[in-house]
C-alpha cells in the first residue's frame, strides 16, 4: 500500500548515456580484471594461495637437503652453491622478476630489488678469498620475504570485484504489448517507447513512464530508502524498484543499456579503476631506504681500497665488509614484522567485529580526514515507528487503535510500524471487516460499524475528509472515520542510539568533515543531521549523484588525508568502491556493498567506526617502532662492520635477531 505524502517518484536521475549494450558490457568486465591483476601484483586469489604455500613448504625442504648435504659431504664452494641455487631461484623466482621488471620500468627501488640485492650478494660472498658462504642466510631471507608476502596476500585475499551480487537487482524479463499480445522478452530487447506491463512482486525491468494503474514502489535497491514510494498515472519509474501492490503499464523512455540498473552495475565495475590504491607501508619505505643502502654499500666497497695506496691488496677485505654491510641492512626484519603487525592489527580488528579486508586499508584508515555516511540503515535503523500522534476528534489511544486495526493484515514497513505502536490490536477483540487497499493511496476497512480510511492526502481528497498538513518532519498519515477527519500520524525512521555517540567521537578523533549523502527527502536529511550534529547533508540522491558528491569530496580534501564512506545497501555499492576506504554496515547490508567495501562492521553499529580508526592508528604506530629499532640495531652494527669489529655473527644478529624482537612485538597488534 502507498502511504508517501511525497506522490511524484523523485528517484529519476538523467544523464550519463552509457551507451553500450550488454555484449560490450562483459567485454568491458574481462577486459577490467586484466587490467586490476596487473596493477596488483600480490592480490593472491585462493588457488595462488594454496600455490605459495606448497612452494614455501617446498623451499624449506628443501633448504633443509642442502644444509644436510653440506654438513655431511665436504663439498666445492661452486658445488654448493648449485644446491642451495634450486631452492633459492624456487622460491625467489617472482622476487627476482619483479625486481627485473621494475628496473627496466625505471622503477628500481622496491622491496624486491632490495632482497634481490641483498641476498645475491650473499651468494657471492662464498667466492671472495677468506669469507665463509652464506648459501643458507640468502634461501632463508627469500623465504622468510614470501611468508611476509603470503600473509600480506592472505589478508587482502578477499576479493572485492565479485560484483554478481548486484546481478540480482538485474531484471532478467520484461513483458512487452505488442500487436495486441504480451510476449516475455528480455529487457535489452525492448525499444523507446513501447509498453510493457509489471505485475505486483516484479522487478520493473526499464525506466519509463507509468499511463496505466496506481501502484507502490519498493527502490530499497536504489535509493537505500526502506519506505515505499507510490506511483501513478505520469509519474516516472525506474528499472531495479520492486512493484508492490497494483499492476501497471509503463512507456519505457530509456533502453536497457542507459538504465538506471545498467547505469549503477557499470559504476561499481568501474569505481575501483579511478581509486588511487595506497601503497603498502613497506614499499614507501623501500623506496628511500634501498638505494641508500645499495649506493653506501658500494662506496664502502670502492672507496676505502682506492684511497689504500694498494686497492688489489685491500679490495677483497672492504668487498667482504660491503657484502656484511649488505645482509646487516638486508630489511627481512622489517618486510616480515611490518606485513605482520598490520595481519596482527586486522585480526585484532576482527575480534571486535571489524573486518578489514588488506593491508593498505589500515593505512588509509588512520589517515581518514572526511567522513561521509549514508542515513537509511546506517545512522539510522531502516525500521519505522510512529514519532507524534495528532487526533482532531478522539483521543491518541483511539486514533492508533483504528489505524491498526486497519492494517491488521499490512506487509508494508507503516502498517507494522502501526500495529508495533499499538500492540493490544490483536486481543481486543474488535471486528475489522471489509478491508480494501487502494493502490497508491492506502486502506480502508470496516472497525465495528465505522468506516475507517487510513492512508496519504489523495485517500483524504477521496472520501471527501478536510485534511490538513504537519509540522514534524516525516510521514504522514492521515486518518478519516466515516469520511471525516480524524487526525493523523507522523512515522519516521528510528535514529540508532549508537549514531550520535559515533560523530562526536569522530570529531574528537579528529576527523575535519562529516557528511551525510541519502537517497531520502530533504526535510527528513535536514532533520537526522541536526539531532546528529552533521555539519552537511545532501538528500534526495541517486547512487550515480553519491559518486559524484564524493569525487568532488575526494578533490577536495587534504592533503595526506583520506575519504571514508559508510553505508548498506545496493545503492552504496559505488560509492563504497570508489571512496578511498569504503565501510560497509555488515549485520543487514546488502551483499552487494558488504563485497565492495573495503571495511565491513559486523553489527552494524556507526561507533565501531572510530574503533576501526584507532585500530589502524595503533597498528601503524607499532609498525613504526619496528621499523626504528630495526634501523637503529642495524646502524650500530653498520658502524662496527665499517671499522671491523663486528664479526659475521653480530651480522646474523642485527638481521634474524632483529626479525624475531620484531615479530613479537608486532604480535601487541592482535591485542586490542
Amino acid at each position: 500500500m502507498a502511504h508517501n505524502h511525497h506522490s511524484h517518484c523523485d528517484c529519476c536521475s538523467q544523464g550519463h548515456n552509457h551507451e553500450h549494450n550488454h555484449e560490450h558490457h562483459e567485454h568491458h568486465h574481462e577486459h577490467h580484471h586484466e587490467h586490476h591483476h596487473e596493477h596488483h601484483e600480490h592480490h593472491h586469489e585462493h588457488g595462488d594461495l594454496k600455490k605459495s604455500i606448497t612452494l614455501i613448504v617446498i623451499t624449506a625442504v628443501l633448504l633443509a637437503v642442502a644444509v644436510f648435504i653440506e654438513k655431511t659431504c665436504s663439498l666445492a664452494t661452486w658445488q654448493l652453491l648449485i644446491i642451495y641455487l634450486v631452492p633459492y631461484l624456487l622460491i625467489g623466482y617472482e622476487t627476482l622478476k619483479e625486481a627485473a621488471e621494475g628496473i627496466a620500468h625505471g622503477e628500481a627501488f622496491n622491496e624486491h630489488f632490495l632482497m634481490s640485492v641483498a641476498t645475491i650478494g650473499a651468494l657471492a660472498i662464498g667466492f671472495l678469498p677468506g669469507a665463509e658462504p652464506q648459501f643458507p642466510e640468502a634461501v632463508f631471507v627469500m623465504l622468510f620475504f614470501q611468508v611476509g608476502e603470503l600473509f600480506e596476500g592472505y589478508a587482502e585475499g578477499k576479493s572485492r570485484e565479485s560484483i554478481a551480487h548486484l546481478m540480482n537487482i538485474r531484471p532478467d524479463v520484461a513483458t512487452v504489448e505488442r500487436s495486441g499480445e504480451t510476449k516475455s522478452v528480455s529487457p535489452e530487447q525492448v525499444a523507446v517507447g513501447e509498453t510493457i506491463i509489471i505485475k505486483p512482486g516484479e522487478k520493473i525491468p526499464l525506466d519509463g513512464v507509468v499511463i496505466e494503474g496506481a501502484t507502490s514502489l519498493n527502490t530499497v535497491a536504489l535509493t537505500g530508502e526502506s519506505l515505499p514510494r507510490s506511483a501513478s498515472v505520469g509519474d516516472e519509474v525506474v528499472s531495479g524498484c520492486v512493484n508492490l501492490s497494483g499492476m501497471i503499464k509503463v512507456r519505457t523512455t530509456k533502453c536497457f543499456g542507459e538504465s538506471t540498473v545498467s547505469r549503477i552495475i557499470d559504476l561499481v565495475e568501474h569505481a575501483g579503476d579511478k581509486k588511487s590504491h595506497s601503497e603498502a607501508f613497506i614499499s614507501r619505505f623501500a623506496r628511500v631506504y634501498t638505494p641508500v643502502v645499495v649506493f653506501a654499500a658500494i662506496a664502502l666497497a670502492v672507496l676505502p681500497p682506492l684511497f689504500s695506496g694498494n686497492f688489489m691488496a685491500s679490495f677483497p677485505t672492504w668487498l667482504y665488509r660491503a657484502l656484511m654491510f649488505l645482509i646487516v641492512s638486508c630489511p627481512c626484519a622489517l618486510v616480515i614484522s611490518v606485513p605482520l603487525a598490520f595481519f596482527g592489527g586486522i585480526g585484532g580488528a576482527s575480534r571486535q567485529g571489524i573486518l578489514v579486508k588488506g593491508a593498505n586499508y589500515m593505512d588509509v584508515l588512520a589517515q581518514v580526514g572526511t567522513v561521509v555516511f549514508d542515513k537509511t540503515g546506517t545512522l539510522t535503523h531502516g525500521q519505522f515507528e510512529v514519532s507524534a500522534v495528532h487526533p482532531e476528534q478522539c483521543d491518541e489511544h483511539q486514533l492508533l487503535h483504528l489505524a491498526a486495526h486497519v492494517e491488521h493484515f499490512s506487509t508494508h514497513p507503516i502498517g507494522i510500524a502501526l500495529r508495533d505502536a499499538f500492540p493490544d490490536e490483536a486481543t481486543d477483540g474488535c471486528t475489522v471487516t471489509n478491508v480494501e487497499e487502494v493502490a497508491g493511496q492506502g486502506v480502508k476497512a470496516t472497525v465495528g460499524n465505522q468506516v475507517v480510511s487510513v492512508g496519504n492526502t489523495r485517500m483524504m481528497d477521496a472520501v471527501g475528509a478536510q485534511w490538513h498538513d504537519c509540522t514534524h518532519v516525516g510521514t504522514i498519515i492521515h486518518v478519516a472515520i466515516d469520511g471525516k477527519y480524524a487526525g493523523h500520524i507522523v512515522i519516521n525512521d528510528k535514529i540508532k542510539q549508537e549514531s550520535r555517540q559515533a560523530i562526536n567521537e569522530l570529531k574528537a578523533a579528529g576527523v575535519e568533515r562529516i557528511v551525510m549523502l541519502t537517497g531520502d527527502r530533504s526535510e527528513v536529511a535536514a532533520d537526522v543531521s541536526q539531532k546528529l550534529g552533521i555539519d552537511h547533508y545532501h538528500a534526495q540522491l541517486m547512487p550515480a549523484d553519491k559518486v559524484a558528491h564524493v569525487e568532488r569530496l575526494l578533490g577536495e580534501k587534504n592533503k595526506g588525508k583520506s575519504l571514508a564512506f559508510v553505508g548498506d545497501g545496493i545503492n552504496d555499492a559505488p560509492v563504497l568502491a570508489r571512496a578511498d576506504v569504503g565501510i560497509a554496515m555488515g549485520g543487514l547490508g546488502s551483499d552487494a556493498a558488504i563485497e565492495a567495501a573495503d571495511v565491513v562492521v559486523m553489527d552494524d553499529n556507526p561507533s565501531k567506526i572510530v574503533r576501526a580508526i584507532n585500530v589502524a592508528r595503533r597498528t601503524l604506530r607499532i609498525a613504526r617502532q619496528n621499523v626504528w629499532f630495526a634501523i637503529v640495531v642495524k646502524l650500530a652494527v653498520l658502524v662496527l662492520a665499517t671499522l671491523g669489529v663486528a664479526t659475521m655473527g653480530m651480522a646474523v644478529f642485527a638481521d634474524v635477531g632483529v626479525t624475531v624482537l620484531a615479530v613479537l612485538n608486532s604480535m601487541r597488534a592482535l591485542k586490542q
